[in-house]
């Protein structure tokens, strides 16, 4: 079993490439940084889980799979492309499908520990 706000502060996490250079992502404000763990599965695997962190910024992506995440730490409003917004904080949990656009802002560095299932991964 694993707690994962236990685990805190997160640790070996990899920092992933800038998110301007990232396919599906466009940053619109600062500079945000993200790393990952995965604990199960790999970022090409069906099925994902892990720890995902990010530095306060502001950016759009599409996204890569079903993903159910609870953010640990930190402070960001999710923005739908129908206009919804949901702030979310330390013990809020959000379900996002694959393929919805979604602007990220991120006002608090966050911590999240997500799942992601994608039935048709993306091929090497």
């Amino acid at each position: 079993m694993k707690s994962y706000k236990d685990m805190l502060p997160a640790t070996g996490l990899q920092e992933l490439p800038p998110l301007s250079h990232t396919p599906g992502y466009e940053v619109l404000e600062d500079n945000p940084v993200a790393s990952i763990r995965f604990d199960r599965g790999t970022a090409r695997s069906p099925s994902r889980l892990g720890i995902w962190h990010c530095t306060p910024g502001t950016f759009r992506c599409t996204e890569k799979g079903d993903e159910l995440q609870t953010v640990l730490e930190g402070v960001l409003t999710l923005v739908f492309e129908n206009g919804s917004e949901h702030h979310l904080g330390p013990g809020d949990s959000i379900y996002t499908e694959k393929g919805e656009v979604v602007t990220w802002n991120i006002r608090e560095t966050v911590t999240k520990v997500l799942f992601t299932h994608d039935p048709v991964p993306e091929k090497a």
